[in-house]
This record gives C-alpha cells, sequence and structure tokens, in this order.
C-alpha cells in the first residue's frame, strides 16, 4: 500500500498526518482553521485520498503557521507514500469549474519544486481565513513533494469559489499524477531513469 504517516513537532506546530494514496476520499481535518479544514476535505475527496490530519498549532497568533506546517507535512507524505515514483503516471492537470470561476490545475511530479501561482483574490478574508495563505500552504506542499504545480484563475471574482475550486483541482490533479501506469508498473517515468 502506498501510505505514509508523517509527525512534526516545532515550537510553534505539532503536527501528524495520515495518508493512504488508495483510499476512498475518507478526511478527519483538524488543523484548528476551520475554512483550511473544509479545503482538505475537499481535497480528499475529490483525490480519493484517505486523509487524517492533526495540528495543534499557535493559532492565538494567527493561522499562518499552522497552514504553511500542514501544507509541510501533506507534501512530506505524498513524498514518502509514492517512494521511487516507480509506476506513477507522474503527470496531471484538471480544469475545474465552479458556477462563475474557473481554474486550472496542473502537475509533474518531477522532483524538481516549483510553484506557479496566477490566482488573483478578490477578498483577504474568508471567514477567518487570510487568503494569502493558500499560497503558503501550496508553497509548503510543492517544497517537500517536489514538483512542477501550477495553478491558474482563468475566470471569477468570488474569493470563496476561487479556492474551493483550487484545492478540488489540485486534488484531481494529484490524483491522475499518483494513479499507477498499468503499461508501466516497474518503471520510473523518466528517460533518465530518476525522479
Amino acid at each position: 500500500m502506498r501510505t505514509a504517516v508523517i509527525r512534526r513537532d516545532t515550537r510553534e506546530t505539532q503536527i501528524q498526518v495520515s495518508l493512504n494514496l488508495d483510499g476512498a476520499g475518507k478526511a478527519e481535518i483538524h488543523t484548528g482553521c476551520g475554512f483550511l479544514d473544509h479545503m482538505l476535505e475537499l481535497f480528499a475527496h475529490h483525490g480519493d485520498f484517505d486523509l487524517t490530519i492533526d495540528c495543534r498549532g499557535d493559532t492565538e497568533v494567527d493561522d499562518h503557521h499552522s497552514v504553511e506546517d500542514v501544507g509541510i507535512c501533506l507534501g512530506k507524505a505524498f513524498s514518502k507514500a509514492l517512494g521511487d515514483k516507480r509506476g506513477i503516471v507522474r503527470y496531471g492537470q484538471f480544469l475545474l469549474p465552479m458556477d462563475e470561476t474557473l481554474v486550472l490545475c496542473a502537475c509533474d511530479l518531477s522532483g524538481r519544486d516549483y510553484l506557479g501561482w496566477a490566482v488573483s483574490l478578490p477578498a483577504i478574508k474568508v471567514g477567518n481565513f487570510d487568503t494569502e495563505l493558500a499560497q503558503e500552504f501550496w508553497l509548503g506542499f510543492v517544497r517537500n513533494c517536489p514538483g512542477s504545480v501550477h495553478i491558474r484563475q482563468m475566470a471569477g471574482e468570488n474569493t470563496h469559489h476561487i479556492l474551493e475550486a483550487v484545492f478540488k483541482g489540485m486534488g484531481r490533479t494529484l490524483k491522475a499524477a499518483v494513479s499507477l501506469d498499468g503499461r508501466h508498473m516497474d518503471e520510473i517515468p523518466s528517460t533518465k531513469g530518476v525522479l
């Protein structure tokens, strides 16, 4: 099974993440940030990942440390569960419409970290969530599950819908990228033989 458990303790956060790449979309998320919990539930559901996250962070200061560190831990969990990436498709993309919103997500699990973030969020907050933290979350992810990730907003002016489309779209995108390629199960998906 392609699974991982990651534990990370700092003076700012204590986090445990459990991930099953071949799950059924079951999520139990407790980050101390309600909006992030909801986004990660959507991510797990649309990616068919079984995902458990428990985060105790210094949210009395703000949500920044918790959001960034959860992204770091989720990236580490993906990287550990993928191992040497033998047999995976490697690439994924998804164009997700949500009412007036359209978001393009694409990734290459190349081993080289890059985040192309072309998202314009009209509101600085959704509830208590600082919307700029969404980019920090995905930066933490790609730096710890190295890959090229592009997230581009094509249309939309509703901040909640834009962020929801990002997390759903990334779930679908990563689901495609980590899928097993039945014709190449014993191969690393690179002409170099390593990712």
